[in-house]
């Protein structure tokens, strides 16, 4: 149940740190915030803003909120296949995999059909160098680095279900790092002091404030669209491994973005950073960490959280300290006997389960904001 933990802050998560706390409540503070700040169960301190934090704003919007991975989130299919249809070993689905959903910092390939899908998504607001327009196409359908994945999992009734997380790769983050620059310089020019300086907003009805929304929704648009490509590219890559199948639903929907609600009889900007929509009916996915569970969800609509709810598990250790602390043995444990990156577990130590939050208690706290449709075992974990 939710507890204020604040002034202006009101909290879901039952494992939280007084850091995270402290970061939220800057926000909670801005005088254009003109309602409380809700905090998912995964929250956790994150750059500029507040990782599992929901802000309602009038006026104005905080770039960094929003965060330089915009429209970052999660796509999952239910197919007709069911664990008996599956080969004992899934290996031979991994070069595909890496070969058609390139992954990595900089990656992308040269897919033919990428046109045709990028032209529904438009053109942002900012013009986009030759250098910028060459890497979007590039890497548009790619996975990106660090916790972005690929999964294959099965349900409690053992169906078969694809995962996938990932967002705007670097034309994203290029935009975004873009706009809180032009807010930070903002703040110094009509010297404006924040308790933070990644809290730099822009006010609505400015240019600077259009240009952001602008490239900002398309970045959402350009995310939403890499991952329905992507999910179309694993689900036909898996059934060309099992030798048969067809996908039954698909669910798409972001984590790390704004738009405009209406909640508490106020017209606000809702800006979730790691949290996703879940009004009554919303389907979601919230991933757990590797080596433990997913789960697809129905969202409740509770209005105290803005119709939201948590995104995944949520960091309980830095990068840093994970690679400190853990080990590629107790990962390679954790595992396992599913099919992953096992050749590369000196690398993914910090995507190690111990430096995540235990998901089931992340859902138990979450018990009045969706309800669990299904639970998603991996047998498949392919990391960017």
């Amino acid at each position: 149940m939710p507890q204020q933990v604040a002034p202006g802050l009101i909290s879901w998560a039952s494992d939280i740190e007084p850091g995270t706390i402290e970061q939220a409540a800057r926000a909670a503070r801005l005088p254009f915030v003109p309602s409380h700040v809700a905090l998912m169960p995964d929250a956790h301190v994150g750059m500029g803003a507040t990782v599992g934090s929901v802000i309602p704003t009038q006026g104005a919007i905080i770039p960094s909120a929003v965060g330089v991975d915009i429209g970052c989130g999660m796509v999952a299919t239910e197919t007709t296949l069911t664990a008996a249809d599956l080969p004992d070993s899934l290996a031979a689905l991994m070069p595909l995999v890496e070969q058609r959903i390139p992954a990595g910092v900089g990656k992308g390939h040269d897919d033919p059909r990428v046109d045709a899908a990028l032209s529904q998504v438009g053109t942002p607001h900012t013009s986009l160098t030759g250098k910028q327009e060459s890497t979007t196409i590039a890497q548009f359908g790619t996975l990106g680095s660090g916790n972005h994945f690929v999964e294959v999992c099965l349900d409690e009734r053992d169906h078969v279900w694809t995962v996938l997380h990932s967002g705007s790769r670097g034309i994203g983050n290029q935009l975004a790092t873009r706009h809180i620059g032009e807010a930070k310089k903002l703040m110094k020019q009509y010297f404006i002091t924040l308790e933070d300086p990644d809290l730099a907003y822009l006010v609505q009805g400015t240019p600077q404030f259009t240009a952001y929304i602008e490239d900002m929704l398309w970045a959402q648009r350009y995310a939403m669209a890499s991952r329905a490509r992507m999910a179309e590219v694993l689900v036909a890559s898996l059934f060309e491994i099992v030798g048969h199948g067809s996908a039954l639903r698909t669910i798409n929907a972001h984590h790390n973005f704004t738009q405009q609600e209406r909640h508490h009889g106020r017209d606000m900007w809702i800006t979730r950073k790691g949290a996703i929509k879940a009004a009554s009916g919303d389907e979601g996915i919230i991933p757990g960490s590797m080596g433990t569970r997913s789960y697809i969800v129905t969202g409740l609509g509770n209005p105290v959280s803005y119709n939201s709810c948590s995104h995944g598990a949520g960091r309980r250790m830095s990068r840093t300290r994970a690679r400190a602390e853990l080990t590629a043995a107790s990962l390679t444990e954790a595992m396992g006997g599913r099919t992953w990156n096992a050749d590369r577990a000196g690398t993914l130590v910090d995507e190690h389960p111990q430096a995540y939050k235990d998901i089931d208690a992340v859902m138990e706290d979450q018990k009045d904001l969706v309800t669990v449709q299904h639970t998603l075992r991996q047998v498949f974990n392919y990391k960017g």
